[in-house]
């Protein structure tokens, strides 16, 4: 069978790039296809008032909610795909998270994976993305095979200050695991990295700069750009995948291969496969479980800012501290409330912003003085939330889940930093428009009748079908994925390279 490539990727983010370096080695010839380009260096690429205020990366594709309002998901089409202007915090699940557990408001299922088989690919991810960090400070901390690949990137001396207040305060502050070159990044500009995007080949290891740029160092891998997929072909009898559908340059296209990898994101993933309809195949590819586009989970997300009048914030990038001591289970809930990690160095702009009528001149007052907090709860996993395609329109319809323990987690972090001497603190719960580390449309799992994938992330329905991206999370858990779609890409790597060695006659 003569086959444009071995293997075709869709998307380059974390998943499809991290697949891509996996199988690169191994000699087959792989293809992904991005529908974005390259994210050209720029002065906007280190400007607050180009990026927050004027919106210069956003992308005007609207998606539809439950209430059939279009909404702006803020989703990023280049290169790299989100991880491009991610926040860098590569964290490993928590053991505790890959295991059934009660929380609030619900219950967690947890993996058919165990922590300890996901260790050495969280181990081989942190190496991929020159992760920054130390074990030594977080009691939640999982066990580790080895060190993290460099040390942590450091404090600022305001953020040494507020440090050492959070330990008098009683919790145990940690540094967070970073996948940041400080030196590097700083030497370009003097900004944070949160929700700013790396142009300059260095600094913040994104998809394109860790991943993908390994991967093309491999003659066999190529990379299309302008392409964007509109579905998938299969044989008659449906058993394979034989061809990707995509408009490039106003044309459409297609082309074979012998192996295909979604990895276009939770939302995007799920309505490519759901749009692939066919007479084998008549409610979405993979979809026998009907679990496809299911269980759609964003983490539950606020913004709190700190203030106390007589401390001055002069950080440059602030985002080197969390705190996990309502993590796994607080006193008073019995439960597991999340994570609180310091946002990127909120400026005058960007508070201006996010308040558009707050005067300038204000907002810089504010921001002189303010330090910024992100928490994240767990969305846990419900088959009524979930991702549709209605005619040429994704419809989003996310049931929100477990919120008391969100609202628990404002309180208990709210007492923390005032007796850390923070007497003002103000919260911004995010709406159900903000699409926040989404993921589980196509879940993973051992039985086929209750997931979409394996635990290599291959199909249980189509042999040459494969997910690597965030689409294929049982549960949410409460702090930043990227880590743990790149290990599982790295895993399923090796089981479609090796698929491919031993079956030359399908690769």
């Amino acid at each position: 069978m003569t086959t444009d490539s071995d293997v075709i990727i869709i998307g380059s983010g974390i998943g499809g790039s991290t697949l891509a370096s996996a199988i690169a080695p191994s000699g087959v010839r792989v293809l992904i296809l991005e529908r974005g380009e390259y994210l050209p260096d720029s002065p906007d690429a280190r400007d607050d008032v180009a990026i927050f205020e004027k919106g210069v990366y956003r992308s005007s594709e609207e998606w539809t909610g439950s209430d059939g309002q279009k909404f702006l998901p803020g989703n990023y089409y280049y290169v790299g795909g989100n991880s491009k202007f991610y926040g860098a915090v590569m964290y490993r699940y928590r053991a505790e998270d890959f295991r059934p557990r009660r929380h609030l408001r619900g219950n967690s299922p947890g993996w058919d994976i165990s922590y300890a088989e996901m260790e050495p690919w969280y181990a081989k991810a942190e190496a991929l993305f020159r992760v920054r960090g130390t074990a030594d400070q977080d009691p939640t901390e999982p066990p580790r095979s080895g060190p993290f690949p460099y040390p942590a990137v450091p404090d600022e001396p305001a953020l040494r200050q507020v440090r050492e207040r959070l330990k008098r305060a009683g919790v145990h502050p940690a540094s967070l695991p970073l996948a940041i070159d400080i030196e590097a990044w700083l030497a370009r500009g003097k900004t944070g990295w949160d929700a700013f995007p790396n142009t300059g080949g260095a600094g913040k290891i994104d998809a394109e700069v860790g991943p993908l740029a390994e991967a093309l160092t491999h003659p066999n891998v190529t990379l299309m750009t302008g392409a964007q997929v509109t579905r998938l072909e299969t044989d008659e009898s449906g058993s394979r995948i034989t061809a990707a559908i995509f408009r490039r340059n106003g044309r459409e296209e297609r082309l074979t291969a012998r192996h295909f990898a979604v990895a276009a994101g939770a939302v995007q993933s799920a309505a490519l496969l759901l749009r692939s309809t066919n007479a084998a195949h008549p409610t979405g590819l993979g979809n026998r479980s009907d679990q496809l586009g299911r269980n759609f989970m964003n983490h539950n997300t606020s913004a709190m800012i700190t203030l106390n009048p007589l401390i001055r914030n002069d950080s440059v990038y602030q985002k080197t501290l969390c705190f996990n001591d309502f993590y796994n289970d607080d006193p008073e809930a019995h439960a597991p409330l999340g994570n609180v990690q310091l946002l990127g160095r909120i400026t005058g702009n960007i508070l201006k912003a996010q308040i558009p009528g707050l005067p300038r001149p204000l907002a810089r007052l504010v921001a002189d003085r303010a330090f910024g907090w992100f928490l994240t709860s767990e969305d846990l996993p419900n088959p009524d939330s979930r991702v549709l395609v209605r005619g040429g329109d994704i419809v989003v319809d996310w049931q929100r889940s477990n919120m008391d323990a969100h609202h628990m987690l404002i309180r208990r972090t709210r007492q923390v930093m005032r007796r850390a001497g923070f007497p003002v603190t103000l919260v911004r719960i995010f709406g159900n428009r903000t699409t926040s580390h989404q993921c589980g449309t196509a879940r993973l799992g051992i039985d086929p009748a209750t997931s979409v994938v394996d635990p290599d992330c291959r199909s249980h329905d189509i042999a040459n079908l494969w997910v690597t991206d965030a689409s294929v999370l049982p549960t949410s858990a409460a702090v930043n994925p990227a880590l743990t779609i790149a290990a599982l890409a790295l895993r399923a790597g090796q089981a479609l390279a090796h698929d491919c060695r031993t079956r030359r006659s399908s690769c």
